[in-house]
């Protein structure tokens, strides 16, 4: 007796929740909806990106690059003496000038470009424009009027040719001093950072809070996830974003400042226990060789450059 065609079937044997397809997350059709996580996935999820970026920085940090193998307290004061260069400076075209400059380093540490350019230039604009945005209206900055907008007694209000001026070098020096800074946190490792910070003078208690802060914040981003996947994992049926979530989010900000404070209180205990005493120290001492000071002096005579062209190009 031969066997039907639904005995035969491989999905005879599968069960029919498994076969149904689920609704897409996009909206393609009539049916399809949408949904937006709850504000605290959207947390929970930026924390797990802060710590692939940070993941992300120590894998660059540690490559065969040529910022990577220079020694951090000249990166550092090459950095410090370049970022006062970028804010002396007043035309944009010695500020692209620098920024291409800050690219070849970027390519020759073998550093993606574009997550260099995305990083910094997503973030800078947005948040820059609405500081500098009020400087670009005549009534802030008089000027030569560029767009109008409304009238104000009879005369004329709006962008002003000077404010946009004021506004394109602020945004640009700004993005010049995050890549400044973000080019150096992806060429060295934050304890030969914190080591050189401590080497160059900053505080002691200044290089321990920043120290503590940067270890304590994915720890606490772990408890905060492990909170959250514990009251998923005990709830039945769909969660709701209600006063029940926000009481949840309080009690969780509440437990989270109890854990924190009573293991801020053991970790600093076991570190005294190990004789700590607040400098960073790293597995290789620092030693100061023959290219860290030429990059160093590299460092210097580019700010002077950029300082001398600035006051040329304003002749």
């Amino acid at each position: 007796m031969s066997e039907t065609p639904a005995a035969t079937s491989p999905q005879a044997h599968v069960p029919d929740w498994l076969l149904t397809a689920e609704p897409a997350m996009c909206q393609c059709g009539p049916s399809s909806r949408f949904r937006r996580g709850s504000y605290v996935e959207r947390t929970l999820t930026g924390g797990a990106d802060l710590v692939r970026q940070v993941m992300f920085s120590e894998d660059t940090a540690a490559r065969d690059g040529l910022l990577q193998r220079v020694d951090a307290r000249a990166k550092l004061a090459t950095m410090l003496v370049l970022l006062v260069a970028a804010a002396l400076v007043h035309h944009v075209l010695t500020l692209l000038v620098m920024y291409a400059a800050l690219l070849a380093l970027a390519a020759a540490s073998r550093l993606p470009l574009g997550v260099l350019v995305r990083r910094v230039w997503l973030v800078v604009p947005l948040f820059t424009a609405v500081a500098v945005l009020p400087a670009t209206l005549s009534v802030v900055t008089p000027g030569d009027l560029v767009v109008h907008l409304w009238t104000w007694h009879g005369r004329p209000e709006g962008l002003t040719a000077q404010g946009l001026g004021t506004a394109v070098l602020v945004v640009v020096r700004v993005g010049v001093s995050v890549s400044l800074v973000t080019l150096l946190t992806l060429t060295t490792t934050w304890t030969r950072l914190l080591a050189a910070l401590r080497a160059l003078g900053v505080p002691r208690m200044f290089v321990l809070v920043v120290g503590m802060a940067y270890r304590y914040v994915f720890m606490l981003i772990g408890a905060v996830t492990d909170m959250y996947e514990s009251r998923k994992a005990r709830t039945l049926g769909r969660v709701r974003h209600d006063g029940s979530a926000r009481r949840f989010v309080g009690a969780s900000a509440g437990a989270l400042v109890g854990k924190a404070n009573h293991l801020s209180e053991e970790v600093h205990q076991a570190m005294l226990a190990r004789g700590y005493r607040g400098n960073a120290r790293t597995l290789d001492g620092f030693a100061l060789r023959a290219t860290d000071l030429v990059v160093l002096a590299l460092g210097v005579a580019g700010a002077a450059l950029s300082v001398w062209g600035d006051v040329r190009l304003g002749r």
